[in-house]
């Protein structure tokens, strides 16, 4: 049975940091890319980034680019998350997930994905 599981989520400051981590249990990241994706209340499921199964240029939503980073290490199975300068609008539920999509066939939405977790939260105050 394949398990994802997000960790990492919480409270900060603007400004403030979290690193978001992701395991697998019951499957391998290797051949896969994953993604992050987050849901705020009463809004859609929106992606935040992504990362092929070779570890190539890294994909970002423009709202988070520099100052979100997406990286995966395989030999752990582990999947992460790293956030800067976080702003109230990044409160949201983070999920992470896994995709067979050929990577360049990927249109960013969450349909393309297959395995989720269960989510985080990352709450940001003012």
């Amino acid at each position: 049975q394949v398990q994802l599981v997000e960790s990492g989520g919480g409270s900060v400051q603007a400004g403030g940091s979290l690193r978001l981590s992701c395991a697998a249990s019951g499957l391998r990241f290797r051949p896969y890319h994953v993604g992050w994706f987050r849901q705020a209340p009463e809004k859609d499921r929106e992606f935040v980034a992504a990362l092929s199964r070779s570890g190539g240029t890294p994909r970002y939503a423009e709202s988070v680019r520099g100052r979100f980073t997406i990286s995966r290490d395989n030999a752990k199975n582990m999947v992460y998350l790293e956030m800067r300068n976080l702003k109230p609008e990044d409160t949201a539920i983070y999920y992470c997930a896994t995709t067979n999509t050929v990577w360049t066939a990927l249109r960013g939405g969450p349909d393309d994905y297959d395995y989720w977790g269960q989510g985080t939260q990352v709450t940001v105050s003012s």
